[in-house]
């Protein structure tokens, strides 16, 4: 989002997530090294709340662009609607605001594929990717041994420090998420039958190990709510059909996946998932610019995809310019 709108010719303030200051820092250090004027880019760090709001608010503001969550995204959309007084635009808001990721495994699906791609895609990051799998939903015959399956790969995902080079599933950002992933943990026994608990985590730092539940309540919260960790639930859906209502049972539109070796499945598939960027058999993170240009509709976001041919032009007012060229005599030539 910075570099689009600087090598548009924009000035940016760059506020970065209050969890991450230090490597926005670097990357500004890295693009002033670069040659980018102190005074076209701004590093401003601070709480959304009071920076964050401020700059929404600013009348010189004229385009945001926002990746985070649905109620925040939202919340900005609705506050730059507003006219201030001295502001002479429209502000123009870019926002990218999560999902609740969807996928189908149909009933001949090849497991020794769908399997692995499931868990990098549900517990690659510690599931902090707005991609990230979070419902699996099986069709028919298929659901006992893809359960059966899940529940041992998501037992052997190497939990620990980034640094290692074996760590699948790292920390969490910060204490708080850490407790809200241990609050939908505690629903899902309520909720849902539990397979997978991982508690065999560092004892220092906010991990949480892989967790596995399954469930039929398509309304329940553990279904519903973006979690945003390494969560993952499993249902089951009577048909192809089924499937596909199940996937599509959600105010969110980013990514999904179905593991299939039926063409006409497949195509169905194409036609009628609810996502943004859909992956068919192999794993639904990893978007790569240029190749697969990354971003959801519905209350996943709104705006151009990251990375696609038409995403630059969000930054810039499109102009047209007419000139009579027919002349009536010639200007002096210094003119």
């Amino acid at each position: 989002m910075v570099t689009a709108a600087l090598v548009t010719g924009n000035a940016v303030v760059f506020k970065p997530a209050e969890q991450t200051p230090g490597i926005a820092f670097r990357l500004v250090q890295v693009l002033h090294e670069a040659g980018v004027p102190a005074d076209v880019l701004a590093f401003l760090p601070g709480l959304g709340e009071d920076v964050g709001a401020y700059l929404v608010s600013h009348p010189d503001v004229s385009c945001i662009a926002f990746t985070g969550s649905k109620a925040v995204g939202l919340h900005i959309i609705e506050d730059a609607a507003i006219t201030r007084a001295g502001q002479r635009h429209v502000k123009r808001v870019i926002a990218e605001m999560g999902g609740k990721n969807p996928i189908i495994v149909d009933t001949d699906a090849d497991l020794d594929v769908a399997v692995p791609a499931i868990s990098t895609s549900a517990f690659g990051y510690a599931g902090q990717k707005c991609s990230a799998a979070s419902r699996v939903i099986a069709v028919g015959s298929i659901f006992e041994r893809l359960v059966d399956r899940l529940a041992g790969a998501a037992m052997v995902v190497p939990v620990g420090h980034a640094a290692e080079l074996r760590t699948k599933c790292g920390p969490l950002i910060e204490r708080e998420a850490q407790e809200r992933v241990h609050r939908y943990r505690e629903m899902a026994h309520a909720e849902a039958t539990v397979i997978v608990e991982r508690d065999d985590v560092p004892p220092e730092g906010w991990y949480v190990g892989p967790t596995v539940a399954v469930t039929d309540n398509a309304a329940s919260k553990i279904v519903t709510d973006e979690i945003f960790g390494p969560f993952l639930t499993v249902s089951r859906a009577d048909d192809f059909d089924h499937a596909l209502e199940l996937a599509n049972n959600t105010e969110y539109a980013l990514t999904g996946g179905l593991f299939s070796r039926s063409p006409s499945r497949i195509r169905r598939a194409i036609a009628e998932m609810r996502a943004g960027n859909l992956y068919v058999n192999r794993s639904i993170t990893g978007a790569l610019v240029g190749r697969q240009p990354f971003g959801g509709y519905g209350l996943s976001g709104v705006g151009s995809k990251s990375g696609g041919s038409d995403y630059l032009l969000q930054f810039v007012d499109p102009r047209a310019v007419t000139e009579n060229t027919e002349r009536q005599g010639f200007a002096p030539i210094d003119e």
